[in-house]
């Protein structure tokens, strides 16, 4: 049987100034998931710039077409071994952590994706793309892989348990979910941003995804004030059976930390 896996969500309110400012507080908050023993830390979507898209596009459009190649000024935008992550890197290589971060990444054709990128400690990285696109998003990212083909969403495999990565919107489409328990997921890590009036949906739409596929639900919320309006905080977990297992105290910064065990998921598969 494998092994408690010790996962760290952490609930971040993001630092006006870009990836070179907000860096050093998601090392400094894997180095808190680490004394709690945690595999793998999870954090929320656009951690690393916060969740500014007017920001995003004017920094997209200075470099002509969206799906054009080097911008100037795209310092919020990611692209595969961005070097601005080395100290995120090498935290994740020293501790043993994998963290999921999120960020705008630019793949290497230019196609713009919001994306949760996991940094694994073996210096390999994957990242894993928003599916199901809302509001103002749709006008400036592309789709993940899935949203036309129904392919599953990213699984990570942490110390045996298999990781499917959903962000924010994908967790209200059950076929998202579905998908991810049919490739054999364990957990479904969703880094989102729920806002204040949407506290009761956040429980609705994981306590449901989790107890519908038998998996653990575990979210990462933006937290603090956001352009989209104050967060509802909350971020935890749920259990197979969708019931709230933890979830963070108030709506600022915090990392919350379960052990997840394989007898719940047993008793209910």
């Amino acid at each position: 049987m494998t092994a408690p896996l010790t996962v760290s969500v952490v609930q971040y309110e993001a630092l006006d100034g870009g990836i070179d400012v907000n860096v050093p507080e998601h090392v400094r908050l894997i180095e808190d998931a680490d004394s709690h023993g945690a595999r793998l830390v999870v954090f929320p979507e656009l951690s690393l710039t916060g969740y500014d898209l007017t920001l995003l596009r004017h920094r997209n459009q200075r470099g002509g077409d969206r799906r054009g190649g080097d911008r100037p000024g795209g310092d919020r935008w990611v692209t595969a071994g961005d070097h601005r992550l080395d100290p995120i890197r090498e935290i994740c290589r020293r501790t043993g952590i994998t963290a999921v971060v999120g960020v705008p990444f630019r793949e290497r054709d230019g196609t713009p994706r919001l994306a949760a990128l996991a940094v694994h400690p073996n210096g390999t990285e994957e990242a894993g793309f928003k599916t199901h696109l809302h509001g103002d998003e749709q006008s400036l990212f592309e789709a993940g892989p899935g949203h036309q083909a129904l392919r599953e969403p990213l699984l990570l495999d942490v110390d045996g348990w298999k990781i499917a990565l959903a962000i924010c919107f994908d967790a209200a489409h059950p076929a998202h979910s579905g998908a991810a328990a049919a490739a054999g997921a364990d957990v479904y890590a969703v880094s989102a941003l729920y806002t204040q009036e949407e506290g009761h949906r956040l429980g609705l739409h994981l306590g449901a995804r989790a107890m519908d596929n038998r998996m653990y639900g575990a979210l990462a919320n933006l937290g603090g004030r956001t352009t989209l309006g104050p967060s509802c905080g909350l971020s935890g977990f749920w259990g197979p059976d969708g019931l709230s297992m933890q979830k963070a105290g108030a709506t600022g910064t915090e990392v919350v930390t379960a052990v997840l065990r394989r007898g719940p998921l047993d008793r209910y598969r």
